[in-house]
């Protein structure tokens, strides 16, 4: 495949299969060979998806996801979309009561991000600030359908990329004990001790933005 036929997927939401047959979703960014072999020392085009470079060869299979959206919810509908997506996926599944589920820092600051797919909710977070420099990011659910293909990790980085917009300088997750490596994968740090929550045992992690 030539540059110019990945040049069509920039600023696009794609669907990467590898070679392995590992399944990645998220925003596509061109990379020429040059630039690839300058700076990655790897003589051959590729696609960024994710902060993470997929090289011509490493590539299966690469789709445009026309009908897939990320929404910034400041709106009621959009954020009933989020509230869809935690009922459905958390507290239905993890039998949580709604009164835990949405506690005291779902209210009119938080932001929320929405993954939909032909304007079906998917997944989704949320975000609130802990001070003037830091976030929390939190309630990161995906649909199980739609699981394992790199959309939770395009939900996390939308918050991230959000967040760097309205000037805040690190992001904070208390991640579930079980799901420490993904945040890790995003360069997000352990920085406490596994703690019992209401729900789970959880872990807090940071990452400067």
């Amino acid at each position: 495949m030539t540059v110019a036929g990945y040049s069509q997927y920039d600023g696009k939401i794609v669907r990467i299969t590898d070679t392995d047959g590992r399944v990645f979703t998220g925003l596509a960014e061109a990379q020429s060979a040059d630039w690839c072999f300058h700076i990655l020392n790897r003589d051959e085009e590729g696609v960024e998806v994710n902060g993470y470079t997929f090289f011509a060869s490493d590539i299966n299979e690469i789709k445009p996801l026309p009908n897939l959206s990320v929404i910034r919810a400041t709106e009621t509908w959009q954020q009933a979309g989020a509230y869809y997506v935690r009922i459905q996926a958390m507290a239905k599944k993890h039998h949580i009561a709604l009164r835990q589920e949405f506690d005291e820092h779902d209210g009119p600051e938080t932001k929320y991000i929405v993954v939909t797919d032909d304007d079906f909710p998917i997944a989704t977070a949320r975000m609130y600030a802990l001070d003037k420099s830091s976030v929390m990011i939190g309630r990161v659910v995906v649909l199980p359908e739609y699981r394992r293909q790199g959309i939770g990790t395009m939900v996390v980085l939308a918050c991230e990329a959000w967040a760097e917009e309205m000037n805040y300088a690190k992001a904070v997750i208390e991640s579930r004990d079980n799901k420490i490596g993904f945040y890790e994968q995003m360069d997000y740090e352990i920085v406490g001790e596994a703690v019992d929550g209401d729900t789970f045992r959880c872990v807090r992690m940071e990452k400067d933005l």
